[in-house]
């Protein structure tokens, strides 16, 4: 075999040397290039095998760009062996002094390029950890006190552009007043608003975008709650900063351990780190090019322009998006690329997605990936829809083996992972926590249209920590509309806390049909741990459902087929219903060989919902005998204890005595599903 070819890149290289040595020549007459930019011409010219980045920090404003005449024969661009090359996005602030504002210890430092304009950041870490603008409330969230215009019947997506404020929660002498932004999370999403003029006379402030939403909390008579963000007179706690762009300063409130001259202070300047770009509609992409253990850090974050086009309203900007923040860019991002991928890397500290796997790609991997402290989400993919051009579908994307955490930190509503319109995708073995919104969403046509997104497998993820009480209408899981093929299996879904309502482990949306769930666990979930909003033809078996708010398993709208069918499950609660109907909806759904407990109890099989007031209200509760009666299903079905290890520590394995095993259940193992060590470690 020959041997493999190398062309090589340090941070102490010299771009006039030939890249193909890995230290320089005892002359220093040759040795490594000194940057990425440097080696890809190098490639262009003559191709090798590999391009090795040293250990260290490459600095970058703007991205690295890779178009078709990059790719073909397959390259990989990687560190060095045992070493790790770092391309950063941000730049140092240096320069601080400590000085007291009112009375406060703060540090401050001079940015003059943010005082003529050049540069007004948005984010900031110190020490590797992101730290954040001054808001109000410190804690909690204010209210609305009404808007003009709106009434409680208005439709969604009825959104408006001010609001009325109580008194005391915002003056408009505050400093660079056009700073300061409004977050509104109500829905499922999260309004930006930066202010444009606030009339203190009737405390009405006016922004200069219009919200996606009507601003209510969400479908109940009420106003939306909010924050202020970025209020240099609320700059009061350790880890609190603020820019001040028009006087060309930048101040910090540091822990009580931190000082002055022990300190790393990184602001972003690029948006962006890596873009492969190709033309599909020209069947020109790029293809072969493999990134291997490299770490993309110190991205931007601002909130995109524009939106109204998209809803009848031109020249509109939107304070958020429809759902899952899928109007932010990738920091990574593929459009018109095949067989690429991302192997082994580090994204963190970053404003956007992690990764956007846009419309013309098939192929792409991202494997072993920690993808960590995200202004967004983990990765986003998806291209053109059942109506649009073929050649700019986007499908056969892997996801595998990776750690998605510390998610939405700007942007609330992103999802860990967000396929919109992809098929063919596998998912499967990631780690999701700590995200606000959902953890994995496929699907992006509400009802029984036409629909790309078909034959995606979601299996063996840990899903767990979403919500945390800011949002509503989520799920561990997210599914919607027709996608015949699709599995969701394996998987373990946990604490998931929602605002008023939705807190669920798997979630079947609007027309989702003909979906496999099954050998699932989902627990210590804020509402079910399965719902169906309505659809039809979904299989749901052998998984277990425990310790869920508001009931069990839920079907919002029963229609006039068979919905879902409902086998071999294991229900375990402390009092909740088994099943919660929305009332005065038919029971179309088939239910059968499933085993009921209730810790506190005899168990309620059926209950009829309602929502009202932010709250689940149950009526008409029902004991299996009863529910039998009604709706014929369950007929086999037994009230029984499971016989878990230990289900108080959510362990749910099966002793071997466990009448479950009598109903054909299936053990589920749940120490399968998360990363595989063997998928992570690098060669």
């Amino acid at each position: 075999m020959s041997k493999e070819r190398a062309y090589y890149v340090a941070p102490f290289g010299d771009d006039r040397w030939s890249g193909t040595l890995p230290e320089p020549n005892e002359g220093r007459t040759d040795g490594p290039f000194a940057t990425v930019a440097r080696a890809q011409a190098a490639m262009r010219n003559e191709r090798r095998d590999r391009v090795l980045l040293r250990g260290g920090t490459y600095r970058l404003e703007e991205p690295l760009r890779f178009g078709p005449e990059d790719g073909g024969a397959p390259a990989t661009y990687a560190s060095f062996p045992g070493e790790t090359a770092v391309l950063d996005g941000g730049r140092r602030l240096t320069g601080w002094r400590e000085t007291t504002l009112d009375g406060l210890r703060v540090w401050v430092c001079d940015v003059p390029e943010a005082k003529s304009g050049a540069w007004r950041f948005r984010q900031l870490w110190v020490n590797g950890e992101r730290r954040l603008r001054p808001r109000l409330p410190k804690r909690g969230l204010y209210r609305m006190a009404g808007v003009p215009g709106m009434t409680f019947d208005d439709e969604l997506f009825q959104g408006s552009d001010s609001f009325e404020y109580a008194p005391g929660h915002i003056e408009g002498g505050w400093r660079n007043l056009q700073d300061v932004e409004v977050v509104v999370p109500h829905f499922w999403t999260d309004e930006h608003m930066p202010i444009a003029s606030v009339d203190e006379a009737n405390r009405i402030v006016r922004s200069s975008r219009r919200s996606i939403f009507v601003l209510k909390d969400d479908f109940v008579a009420r106003n939306a709650d909010y924050y202020v963000e970025n209020v240099f007179e609320a700059l009061s706690e350790p880890g609190e900063w603020y820019l001040d762009g028009p006087a060309g300063k930048a101040y910090y409130v540091p822990h009580p351990q931190e000082t002055v001259d022990a300190c790393d202070v990184v602001a972003p300047v690029a948006h962006q780190l890596l873009l492969l770009s190709g033309d599909p509609d020209a069947g020109d992409l790029v293809e072969g090019l493999t990134f291997e253990a490299l770490a993309f850090r110190h991205t931007e974050g601002t909130l995109p322009r524009g939106g109204g086009e998209r809803f009848g309203r031109p020249g509109v900007d939107f304070a958020a998006s429809p759902q899952a923040a899928l109007h932010l860019p990738g920091v990574v991002a593929f459009e018109g690329a095949k067989d690429c991928a991302l192997v082994r890397c580090r994204i963190e500290h970053v404003g956007w997605y992690a990764v956007d796997i846009a419309g013309g790609c098939s192929g792409i991997s991202v494997v072993g990936c920690d993808l960590r402290d995200l202004g967004a989400g983990g990765v986003k993919a998806g291209g053109a829809d059942a109506a649009g051009p073929v050649q700019r579908r986007t499908r056969g994307i892997t996801l595998t083996d990776n750690v998605l955490s510390g998610g939405g930190r700007m942007f609330l509503s992103a999802a860990g992972i967000a396929l919109a319109h992809a098929s063919d995708n596998d998912v499967s073995h990631n780690l999701i926590e700590d995200f606000y919104y959902t953890g994995i969403s496929s699907g992006w046509v509400w009802g029984y249209g036409e629909n790309v997104s078909k034959n995606n497998r979601i299996e063996s993820n840990v899903i767990r920590r979403l919500g945390q009480g800011l949002l509503s209408d989520m799920g561990g899981v997210y599914l919607l509309g027709v996608q015949p093929g699709t599995v969701v299996r394996g998987n373990v879904i946990f604490d998931i806390e929602k605002k008023n309502y939705g807190g669920w482990g798997i979630y079947l949306d609007e027309g989702c049909a003909h979906v496999l769930v099954e050998n699932n666990i989902c627990f210590n979930t804020s509402s079910q741990g399965f719902h169906q909003h309505y659809g039809r033809e979904n299989i749901v078996r052998n998984n277990i459902f425990a310790f869920c708010g508001d009931g069990l398993a839920a079907m919002t709208r029963g229609e006039a087929h068979n919905s879902f069918s409902f086998w071999r499950n294991l229900l375990v609660s402390r009092g909740e219903p088994m099943y919660a109907i929305r009332k005065g909806r038919p029971k179309s759904f088939l239910a059968d060989a499933n085993l009921f407990w209730n810790t506190e109890g005899p168990p309620v099989v059926g209950a009829d919902f309602r929502y009202a007031e932010a709250r689940f209200f149950m009526d008409g509760e029902l004991d299996l005998a009863e529910w039998r009666a009604a709706t014929g299903n369950d007929l086999h079905s037994v009230v029984a204890d499971p016989g878990f290890v230990d289900a108080e520590r959510f362990d749910f394995r099966l002793r071997p005595d466990s009448p479950a095993l009598l109903l054909g259940f299936r053990p589920i193992d749940a120490s399968a599903a998360g990363p595989r060590a063997e998928r992570r470690e690098r060669d």
